[in-house]
């Protein structure tokens, strides 16, 4: 057992079972910008951008399917600036 893994043994059997690991797994994921919580404004973000290509008339959809330098090149003539979305 390392020296991290007493603050997670919630019974102090010097045993990390399973649920216990998963709340240490879940804590470093959160603290290394990994876990579900990570992202949680992005969604946000990514709602706000999907409502300006909309407004462009653009669909997100059809962006994906296009490669960079297409993709550039429309949300160039729709007037957004490419690079918003690479965050």
């Amino acid at each position: 057992m390392g020296p991290y893994d007493r603050l997670f043994d919630r019974n102090h059997d010097g045993v990390l079972d399973f649920d216990e690991r998963l709340d240490m797994d879940d804590y470093y994921d959160r603290i290394n910008g990994l876990g579900f919580y990570a992202n949680t404004s992005s969604d946000e973000d990514e709602d706000d951008l999907e409502s300006e290509l909309e407004e462009a008339g653009l669909d997100i959809d059809e962006l994906d399917m296009m490669d960079e330098d297409e993709r550039a090149q429309t949300l160039e003539d729709a007037g957004l600036d490419p690079d918003d979305g690479d965050e």
